[in-house]
């Protein structure tokens, strides 16, 4: 993780304190929160990165989606974990796909961490991330307002579009317990 390193000595320097964090964490909370989720943020702590955590940064009383996209469009990087539920989250899956915007017109820096998954299931949307999506697609349809269908249907193409995008980037896998 040269790539983090650089990230940390950076955000020393002045070039880069427009950004309020060196790092914003994506994660499926019921996969991972307690176990490689709380090991990498406190490694990243630990390296002098200062990370976006959703626990730790949002206050009780504060409104989730605003804070979360505000952290996202002022950190320099997301690292994502890709774990098995993490595309039944609506909330994960837009996160993810304002990440994969912030990277498109901001040079914001992405790492993805397949935890337990393999990229081609995320590229292909195979396996936990196939039923999701097919799970999103059967609410959408579901869905007797027509304007909100059609909300569903461009949040489903955005949702596919990044998970294919990002699975196509370099990335490491994490089989271990």
């Amino acid at each position: 993780m040269v790539v983090l390193t650089e990230i940390a000595e950076q955000s020393t320097s002045s070039t880069f304190s427009t950004y309020d964090y060196d790092v914003f964490l994506s994660f499926r909370g019921i996969d991972t929160r307690s176990n490689f989720t709380d090991h990498l943020h406190k490694a990243l702590l630990e390296a002098n990165i200062h990370t976006f955590l959703d626990d730790t940064e949002i206050q009780f009383g504060e409104f989730l989606k605003p804070e979360l996209e505000s952290a996202i469009k002022s950190s320099r990087a997301s690292i994502i974990v890709l774990s098995r539920n993490y595309a039944s989250s609506t909330w994960c899956l837009d996160e993810l796909a304002l990440i994969m915007e912030q990277r498109r017109t901001s040079k914001h820096i992405v790492f993805p961490i397949f935890y337990h998954v393999k990229p081609s299931e995320v590229r292909k949307q195979q396996n936990s991330f196939g039923d999701a999506m097919a799970e999103h697609k059967q609410r959408m349809e579901a869905e007797t307002n027509e304007e909100k269908r059609s909300e569903w249907g461009q949040k489903i193409k955005q949702w596919e579009k990044a998970l294919t995008k990002l699975a196509d980037l370099k990335g490491e896998e994490a089989n271990g317990r």
